[in-house]
């Protein structure tokens, strides 16, 4: 079995809601099972992004925080 394409989302330096909002956007144009990171340095979008997966069924598979950089992984359902 291969590997999810992975889709990259840079949105450092945007504040709550816009990372939230163009993950939505990207998610919206991607395939089932595919794999969205998303790059922020929004405190706030650590809860934002685990609320959302809860809502939307998409699974959040990671969500770290290295150096002020908070990186979530998601799967698309």
């Amino acid at each position: 079995m291969t590997k999810p394409h992975l889709v990259e989302l840079d949105t450092r330096g945007l504040v709550c809601p816009m990372p939230l909002l163009q993950a939505k956007r990207a998610l919206n144009a991607m395939a089932p099972g595919q794999r969205l990171q998303v790059l922020s340095t929004d405190q706030g979008s650590v809860r934002d992004f685990r609320v959302f997966a809860e809502q939307s069924g998409h699974i959040l598979l990671a969500s770290d925080e290295v150096d002020g950089v908070y990186r979530h992984l998601l799967q698309k359902i």
